[in-house]
């Protein structure tokens, strides 16, 4: 980008999930102004383990949710914003709205949806579209309206089974020690239990797991859950 231009938040439209269309089959809104406000919700689900006659519990983890977004977004067809006065902005808005929301024949669903603006790239759904008519011509036909978006974050499911199998202690890792890692803590991030250092130092053949050199390169194996901790 030039320097001093102005960057416009840009919604990229895919159809396929993993978002790997060509560029010829990619269809991008542009905003008119960038919004002056977003929105990004996290949540975690806990379970209530509480049973009858107790005091309290423990929450136990259910799901992390797929993170949300919302945006608000000006269309105006008075040209006072980009010199291009026009009698009603109807078919910019059912344009933006067959857009997020239209059901697509070839793929059974509508689109999937990636937004970029500044230092955000957001990859999900749109969930809603909420139209706020603000002004009107002397014909009834609207020239200025907000836009209020919503978009659920999501995830291919290759992509997001491959992601989910790295991070698992079932799995075979590789790390490189650096300067104040030690083996417990290592294994506690992987394993999500300190206490199989000593399996690892013997996999690895480590004569002492207590003076390891940062660079060294660490083979952590496969370790079910049910494995006995030394």
């Amino acid at each position: 980008m030039a320097k001093g231009q102005l960057e416009k938040l840009k919604i990229i439209a895919f159809k396929n999930a993993d978002y790997s269309d060509l560029p010829n089959e990619q269809q991008t809104y542009t905003a008119m102004l960038n919004p002056e406000t977003y929105t990004l919700d996290y949540k975690v689900e806990y379970q209530d383990g509480q049973g009858q006659g107790a005091s309290s519990a423990q929450q136990k983890f259910t799901v992390t949710k797929p993170k949300e977004a919302n945006y608000e977004l000006l269309f105006d067809s008075s040209g006072v914003i980009d010199g291009n006065p026009r009698e009603s902005i109807e078919d910019d808005i059912n344009e933006f709205r067959d857009l997020l929301l239209k059901y697509e024949g070839e793929i059974h669903e509508p689109k999937h949806f990636q937004i970029i603006w500044g230092s955000l790239t957001f990859k999900g759904r749109c969930t809603g579209l909420n139209i706020n008519f603000k002004l009107f011509n002397s014909n009834g036909k609207p020239t200025r309206a907000i836009c209020k978006v919503s978009f659920i974050g999501s995830v291919d499911d290759k992509l997001r089974t491959a992601e989910e199998k790295k991070k698992s202690p079932d799995m075979t890792h590789y790390r490189t020690l650096k300067a104040g890692d030690t083996l417990p803590m290592m294994c506690y991030k992987i394993y999500g239990n300190s206490g199989y250092y000593l399996q690892v130092a013997q996999v690895n053949k480590l004569s002492s797991f207590r003076n390891l050199s940062p660079g060294t390169e660490i083979f952590f194996p496969p370790l079910k859950k049910n494995t006995p901790v030394a």
